[in-house]
């Protein structure tokens, strides 16, 4: 017999294998140095294998870890501070992160990533600057982490709608060597576990020349751009000024939609313009919660998959979403394309579950690895708990409903274990390898970000100090 590391015994097994979500009922899978080796019948697996490390889950259901493939774990120490309001990122968001100090906001980053493993998420794509002590924590938990470091070259300051933006070279170079060193230090740190990829914030945010710098490094260094794309009127406002094209023709123009890119949002786009970024190779990713929160608007991710492109799903940030749980963005990217469609047959649960599983790690080139549980593949998975109420009662014949219970149903908890690599990160609502209330005390920190923000709050005097004024929050 064969000595290994893992062997998981669970009445249902999601493997998200082929094109559905791979049923298989009381199967046993078999996990030995970070892979997937069996996915058999038990009678066959204890004939075989033999492992001090038997979990058996009698009342739950086995799924591949949950991608959340676009966060900003940073701004969770702004959380609910830029909502409710429009021009979120200038009147609502910036007063507060122009003051925000780099351990601030890695103290966001660390209780956003504690959020998203406590419901299931087992691939963190995180955005932002400063990303070190991103990468520590994240290799202290034994997360798998798809980390982009921001480029930007426009100057960080409040910019008032129809002003255009007021670059800076030399910003650009150092962010974009600071995304280099990243990348030396960290990608496929840890037997791959964690991929450094490049972060032109957007292409209103950078120059066309830094663009193709960017995309000459990336394809070099076989790794991705993770950037935002037509995220909203303001980045149209200002391509079409700047170029007298709309980002995605510009984009197009300059060869910059191809396989390399994953663009985040879409916000400003029409489903033409998404239609030709899925047949440029280029895939996408989608932040149903965020985008319905801060513009009102349900972009075209249904588009970009009719014309054969891989979409993720992300959180985004808790400024405006207010949280990084994945299992909702599942819920809201049913809910809110069945309103915009005025049809519930559009986007079902079994879709959106394929998109924070194999179609998430498919679009951002990862699918080799994780996303779906078959032999040779990487050991992410997690378990659901069946006997929570709110899975409860669970129905196998004449149909299955755990799919649509998660989807439509679950808030999180019912997640009782995470494996990524083969090793346990969670299980029975703690985190391994750390203290996890070391982090969560964040309170310390909201008087003195406040004081700071203040002035320029009061500024701009946008909605949401007219709601304070008005008693309202």
């Amino acid at each position: 017999m064969q000595s290994v590391d893992m062997i998981i015994k669970a009445p249902h097994f999601y493997t998200m294998a082929g094109d559905g979500v791979g049923y298989k009922e009381s199967i046993t899978m078999v996990v030995d140095r970070g892979r997937i080796i069996a996915l058999e019948n038990d009678s066959n697996i204890f004939r075989e294998y033999r492992s001090e490390n038997i979990l058996d889950l009698a009342h739950h259901a086995i799924f591949p870890g949950f991608i959340d493939a676009h966060m900003h774990t940073g701004y969770a120490i702004m959380r609910g501070l830029a909502q409710d309001t429009n021009n979120w990122m200038m009147y609502g968001l910036q007063p507060f992160d122009n003051v925000l100090t780099v351990s601030e906001r890695l103290a966001g980053s660390k209780l956003a990533i504690i959020e998203a493993i406590k419901s299931g998420t087992t691939t963190i794509g995180d955005f932002d600057s400063n990303m070190e002590g991103v990468c520590s924590f994240i290799d202290k938990i034994g997360v798998r982490g798809n980390i982009t470091s921001t480029i930007r070259e426009a100057k960080r300051r409040v910019y008032n709608p129809g002003e255009l933006y007021e670059f800076d070279e030399s910003l650009g170079e150092k962010s974009l060597f600071e995304n280099l060193r990243l990348f030396e230090k960290w990608n496929n740190k840890n037997n791959g576990l964690i991929k450094i990829l490049f972060g032109p914030q957007g292409a209103d945010f950078v120059s066309k020349e830094m663009l193709i710098k960017i995309q000459r490094l990336a394809k070099d260094r076989n790794t991705k751009i993770h950037m935002h794309l037509q995220q909203g009127d303001r980045e149209t406002y200002q391509i079409v000024n700047r170029f007298n094209r709309r980002p995605i023709e510009w984009l197009q123009e300059i060869g910059f939609l191809d396989s390399t890119l994953i663009g985040v949002h879409l916000t400003d786009a029409e489903n033409e313009e998404a239609t030709l970024v899925a047949k440029s190779g280029a895939s996408m990713i989608v932040c149903p919660g965020s985008i319905g929160i801060i513009d009102g608007i349900v972009p075209p991710s249904v588009a970009f998959q009719v014309a054969g492109g891989d979409v993720a799903l992300g959180s985004d940030q808790a400024a405006g979403n207010n949280c990084h749980n994945i299992i909702n963005e599942m819920k809201l990217v049913t809910l809110f394309n069945k309103i915009k469609y005025n049809n519930p047959e559009s986007m079902p649960a079994w879709r959106a579950l394929r998109m924070a599983t194999i179609e998430g790690a498919k679009a951002l080139g990862l699918d080799n690895a994780i996303g779906s549980l078959e032999v040779g593949k990487r050991a992410d998975f997690i378990a659901i708990d069946l006997n929570k109420p709110s899975m409860l009662p669970v129905f196998t014949k004449p149909m299955r409903n755990i799919v649509p219970n998660l989807v439509y149903s679950a808030r999180g908890d019912e997640v009782a274990l995470s494996v990524v690599e083969g090793k346990i990160i969670y299980k029975d609502g703690k985190i391994r390898n750390t203290d996890e209330n070391e982090y969560i005390d964040t309170n310390k920190y909201t008087s003195g970000i406040g004081e700071r923000a203040a002035k320029e709050f009061y500024k701009i005097d946008g909605t949401n100090a007219k709601f304070m004024r008005e008693e309202k929050l």
